[in-house]
């Protein structure tokens, strides 16, 4: 049987919901109900339009108005930082190139400080090009490359100590680093994504995976590519820690293209099913997120999951 700390709960920092009052609220309940770990998702600010196709929709559409309230989620892990205690704290996942890496290392190195060791790194590419250039961020054809160069810089600037760094895209002349992270050698780093880059980032840098909205045949495909590569680069596959988020939708089935209904989507019985098959399948942690627009319904939906789904998991 599945315990609630083995989910987590997005507090959802962008939609009709995200505001201070409902952000705070989500992350006290999720700490006294007895999730493990709480999360954000990553956006800075909302082209007015744009091109980019949304990879978690069957029609690549973004599921939330774009003038809906969107919340910076470093900032807002700052403020989650001190008001719970217990609860890890993450972002999944965490556009690397959307900042200086440095100062991101920095900035989490200290939030893992103030949390007592409470803080994961979920770390993805991105996929919405007009952010990018809206930022004035690196080239969008090579944010992998930037993203593993962030990653890499991370963990350095965790580490402590004097700390320099020379890649293709960032380099920095010695700087002391200090403190460094409470969590040694560095917080937990989770590689987001479903493609052949993201799952060798997974072996060459990750310390666990983070699959979004995948279905089941898709997962075993995946997790089948993931045991390759992990024993191309000497790693014992069982060091990972599989992650997977769903979006929530309690009795309102959704269907993508080709009438494949969603995961977390549909009756209870069939969300206790899709979460048992993804244990099944030895996902370690679920996160769940509801993204209606109604405050009523997004607190009854996370009772009725708490209450009435994860006890039959």
């Amino acid at each position: 049987m599945a315990s609630l700390d083995q989910f987590g709960l997005d507090v959802g920092i962008y939609g009709a919901n995200a505001n201070p009052q409902t952000v705070l609220r989500l992350a006290t309940l999720a700490e006294a109900a007895g999730f493990g770990s709480i999360w954000l998702a990553d956006h800075v600010a909302f082209p007015v339009s744009f091109k980019s196709e949304y990879p978690y929709a069957a029609r690549g559409q973004f599921p939330t108005k774009l003038d809906d309230p969107l919340l910076e989620p470093i900032a807002t892990m700052g403020v989650l930082v001190g008001a719970t205690q217990r609860v890890r704290i993450g972002v999944a996942v965490l556009i690397m190139p959307y900042r200086n890496p440095l100062l991101l290392a920095r900035m989490r190195a200290t939030l893992d400080n103030f949390s007592g060791g409470r803080i994961e790194l979920g770390a993805g590419v991105g996929w919405l090009e007009e952010e990018f250039v809206a930022l004035g961020r690196q080239d969008f054809s090579r944010r992998g490359k930037v993203t593993d160069e962030a990653i890499e810089i991370f963990k350095a600037v965790c580490g402590g100590g004097t700390v320099d760094y020379q890649g293709e895209t960032y380099a920095f002349d010695s700087i002391y680093a200090s403190p460094g992270s409470v969590q040694r050698p560095h917080p937990p780093v989770l590689i987001g994504g479903l493609s052949n880059p993201a799952l060798r980032r997974v072996a060459r840098h990750g310390t666990g995976w983070l699959a979004v909205m995948a279905d089941p045949a898709k997962l075993t495909d995946r997790l089948a590519k993931l045991r390759m590569l992990m024993q191309e680069a000497d790693r014992p596959f069982e060091d990972l820690t599989l992650h997977y988020k769903m979006f929530l939708d309690i009795d309102n089935p959704k269907h993508n293209t080709d009438g494949v209904r969603e995961p977390g989507t549909g009756s209870e019985k069939e969300i206790i099913d899709d979460l048992k098959r993804l244990f099944d399948l030895g996902f370690h942690n679920i996160i769940v997120r509801y993204r209606g627009d109604s405050a009523s319904e997004l607190t009854r939906q996370i009772d009725h999951f708490v209450s009435a789904i994860v006890p039959k998991v």
